[in-house]
């Protein structure tokens, strides 16, 4: 099985689009590309970039691109992240309710400035 550098090689060889004019769209080098091709790490964000420029879906080739997939990440990451167990609706929650003691504040603020002028 492929790693992630040598299916962005095989999309972008096939492609048919020149390396010099990628790198360049990319503002990189071509070592940094080249380096990239070695790597089994690399980012989603670099596929996504080069796919823009080479017209190719990478979802066919990388299971982080389907749906399900990335959906199914997504909660993962939300239940298991380094504040416990939290749902999504408890951060919805304190996030509203501290988004509601900010605009008070505001408010106070507001007023205390125009009973000074």
């Amino acid at each position: 099985m492929q790693h992630r550098g040598e299916i962005l090689e095989t999309a972008i060889r096939q492609s048919g689009v020149p390396i010099t004019r990628i790198v360049k769209k990319l503002s990189k080098s071509r070592r940094w590309l080249y380096n990239q091709f070695t790597r089994q790490d690399v980012s989603l964000d670099v596929f996504l970039e080069i796919g823009k420029l080479i017209h190719h879906d990478f979802s066919h080739d990388l299971n982080e691109f389907k749906p399900n997939a990335r959906r199914s990440h997504l909660i993962e990451d939300a239940n298991d992240n380094e504040y416990g167990n939290q749902t999504a609706q408890y951060w919805k929650d304190k996030y509203m309710h501290l988004l509601e003691e900010y605009n008070e504040l505001l408010k106070s603020q507001n007023l205390n400035l125009k009973n000074k002028s």
